[in-house]
């Protein structure tokens, strides 16, 4: 991971949007913080494309989805999307729209599937129990393991071994560990929002946007991305990474976020 000061400035002027994870990325102690704030509402009036991407579930995407100013926020990595904010309507009004990968019969499905992986994980692994914000979730389960409980490393490692011999995918992110049913994650949910709001290939247009994120569970969009940066705080996980940010911020969380958006809009 090199230094983000020493991203091409030439690259930065040719971006046409961005995708950023939520927790520890635009957030600092569980809040969006002014100048990661700030940063957004900037980005969205440079006319750039601003999509966040979370593992969190869509309930809890709700009011955020609302306020901040994006033009989405996919939820529950890559399933479900809400569309909107205050770039897209009077601040009198809230008008959200919300798209899902999958049709209503395999969600009813899978949710049933998930309940009963998710009373096995909490029977099986000692200290395990399920993420605050699951009332919100409707395509993915969560496991709590360092924003309100904490788990040791292999305690983590045996949710998720649990979840993949379920027939789940699971993922790790900076407190939460997911599982879910389906072929969507952050990349593909990336792809098909890009897809529906502009018609875009994300595929073929990669050099054009860049991906912000922290942990573990953002690997496959560092993957991905031809343009990917960490925020500081990504260290943390540095070990655990097979496939890293091309750069690395300063500053940690949403202060790393905004020496991003500076420099971008600064190229500009």
């Amino acid at each position: 991971m090199r230094p983000f000061a020493d991203f091409p400035a030439n690259t930065l002027k040719g971006l046409t949007g961005f995708f950023t994870d939520i927790d520890d990325t635009l957030t600092t102690e569980g809040a969006i913080t002014p100048d990661a704030l700030q940063a957004l509402g900037e980005l969205k009036a440079a006319g750039l494309k601003v999509v966040a991407i979370t593992g969190r579930p869509v309930g809890w995407s709700l009011p955020f989805a609302a306020a901040w100013p994006l033009d989405a926020i996919v939820a529950e990595n890559g399933a479900v999307a809400l569309q909107g904010g205050p770039a897209k309507r009077p601040a009198h009004k809230v008008d959200l729209q919300k798209h899902y990968v999958q049709n209503a019969a395999v969600r009813r499905a899978n949710f049933t599937r998930m309940q009963a992986v998710a009373a096995r994980v909490l029977r099986d692994v000692p200290g395990a129990t399920l993420a605050q914000d699951s009332p919100g979730r409707e395509t993915d389960i969560a496991i709590d393991h360092s924003e309100f409980a904490q788990l040791s490393p292999e305690s983590i490692a045996q949710v998720v071994s649990i979840m993949q011999s379920e027939g789940m995918n699971a993922t790790v992110s900076s407190i939460h560990i997911n599982g879910w049913f389906g072929t969507h994650n952050k990349w593909e949910g990336a792809r098909w929002i890009a897809r529906l709001l502009w018609g875009c290939d994300l595929q073929s247009e990669m050099g054009r946007w860049l991906f912000v994120g922290d942990s573990t569970n953002d690997q496959r969009m560092f993957e991905a991305f031809t343009h990917s940066v960490g925020v500081a705080n990504i260290r943390r996980f540095e070990n655990q990474l097979m496939h890293k940010p091309g750069y690395i911020t300063l500053g940690e969380r949403g202060a790393g976020f905004a020496e991003v958006a500076r420099a971008v809009l600064a190229a500009r």
